[in-house]
């Protein structure tokens, strides 16, 4: 352990969820050592120490950490170690205590998510083919090759149903469980720069301000963090 040619390879996520008050480096980074004495010895250093929330609510705390807090924190206590940073610069950690909620609230969430999805969409279908006026086309194009008036039933009306909900799966690239190809699917890109925006304006907010924990003062080992129910 005290050998000048120990070197410590550490990885954090950009984001870790932790779900108890006491964290400690093993509970945010992956940690790997030749001599395989010192990663479960660096795993137990404390790090961050959240207030506990209520008891009748359900509260989450935040607290960006800055990498070299860590590098500080394991020099500390090993100052012959040698560190090289794999991962993240800084690891947002968020502390919540969760309380898993009744089955049916599960059921009535996902049937509400269902139903707005579904309506929501379809009434956007119908906004777009009523503001082109698909009907009057379809009746003109109908009459322009067959020579005869459209009865709003006819095989252009089939074909652009069948056109459309085929389009909206193979957009999509999947069907229930199903996924067509290996790709993920637009949704699942949306979901993941959606993440990486929330996660960037989290880490410049707590700079900013100067929450992050960081070497050099800044920053606290207990932070208050911020509540959301």
């Amino acid at each position: 352990m005290s050998s000048n040619s120990t070197t410590l390879y550490i990885k954090g996520d950009r984001d870790v969820e932790v779900t108890k008050p006491d964290v400690t480096l093993g509970d945010i980074l992956t940690l790997e050592c030749s001599d395989k004495t010192v990663p479960p010895k660096i795993k137990t250093l404390k790090i961050i120490k959240f207030k506990k929330a209520g008891k009748k609510k359900t509260e989450q705390h935040r607290c960006v950490v800055s990498v070299l807090k860590i590098i500080a924190c394991i020099h500390e206590k090993y100052p012959n170690i040698e560190i090289q940073n794999m991962g993240e610069t800084d690891i947002i950690v968020t502390y919540e205590e969760q309380k898993t909620p009744p089955l049916a609230w599960h059921i009535l969430k996902t049937a509400f998510v269902v139903a707005v999805t579904f309506f929501g969409a379809a009434f956007s279908i119908m906004a777009f083919n009523n503001d082109v006026d698909v009907t009057k086309l379809f009746g003109q194009m109908y009459e322009l090759v067959t020579g005869q008036e459209t009865d709003g039933f006819t095989i252009l009306e089939i074909t652009y149903s069948i056109g459309l909900t085929a389009g909206i799966l193979i957009f999509f690239n999947h069907f229930g469980k199903k996924r067509f190809t290996v790709d993920p699917t637009p949704m699942e890109v949306q979901m993941r720069l959606y993440e990486n925006d929330i996660q960037t304006t989290l880490i410049e907010d707590a700079s900013r301000r100067g929450d992050e924990l960081d070497v050099g003062g800044s920053g606290t080992t207990e932070p208050s963090g911020s509540h959301r129910s």
